[in-house]
Parts: structure tokens; sequence; C-alpha cells
């Protein structure tokens, strides 16, 4: 089953294809599916800039700096709250800087599509509880991403 994904845009640097739009509920469906999740589930996604993700790294992390990616699960060790009106597990909610990701594929030289994919799948990850903050927790992490990229065959080239 498809995860509901919701996606906000709140930015206006970067469009928003149907195609960006399709590719972010493909990257979470995979997520989803690797991970063998079989309980129907939501997602929200939502688009800002480096100055609105920056506010948030530097309420939330306490990191005064724009960041790509930020995480929120709505859940902890695999118990998530179920949205009574749909029966969907809320997993939680992801925002992402376009402004950043389309810096990163051009340092990383790859797409933006690849770039916003990776970010999505990454923190697909840490909303089912994923995390790397020591090494062999990272190289889970890494693996589980690659999986799942290669899954959607959205690999680095």
């Amino acid at each position: 089953m498809n995860p509901s994904v919701e996606i906000y845009n709140r930015q206006r640097k970067l469009g928003v294809t149907p195609e960006l739009r399709e590719l972010i509920s493909s990257c979470c469906a995979a997520v989803l599916s690797c991970e063998d999740f079989r309980e129907p589930a939501s997602v929200d996604v939502t688009f800002v800039s480096n100055r609105t993700i920056r506010e948030y790294n530097r309420e939330y992390r306490e990191i005064d700096r724009a960041t790509d990616v930020l995480s929120f699960p709505a859940g902890e060790g695999g118990n998530y709250p179920v949205d009574p009106e749909t029966g969907r597990h809320i997993l939680g909610d992801i925002v992402i800087s376009l402004e950043r990701a389309a810096e990163q594929a051009r340092e990383y030289g790859h797409s933006f599509e690849r770039e916003v994919g990776f970010l999505t799948v990454h923190s697909m990850l840490h909303l089912l509880g994923y995390d790397h903050i020591d090494e062999s927790d990272g190289d889970i992490m890494r693996a589980h991403e690659k999986a799942v990229l290669n899954k959607i065959a959205l690999t680095r080239g």
C-alpha cells in the first residue's frame, strides 16, 4: 500500500513540478517497501528556502546554519499515532531546502532529482528510527539508503 504523501511548497526559488512530486511519493513508498512497513502510513513533506530551514535548525537543533533536510518523527520505537479518520500511521514530517539540494547536486555532480530523492530517502529512514550518530549506525543507515536508491534506480549517475 502506498503511503499518503502530502507535499507543501513554502519557497519560491525553485519550481516544484509534478514529476518532482511523483519522485518524492515514489521515494517514500520505496522506503516503506524496503523496510517491510506494511501498515497504511502518511507523511508530510515541506519544501523551504535556506533561510527557513536555518531558522528550523536553530530552533529545533540549536545549530545556526542552513541544512539540507530535517526530519520530525511522529513516533518512536515503531509506534506511531494513527489518524482516526484515515487509519493511517502518521510517520512525521520531512522538511527539505530545495535551495540547498540544488547546491549539493552541483557540488556532488549529480542531478537535482537524485539529490532530492536521496534527501527524501534519508529523512524517511530517520522517521522510521534510523540514525547516524555513531559510525556503526551510520554504516547501517547508508546501507539501507543504498538499497532503496538502487530499488528505484536513483543511483549516483
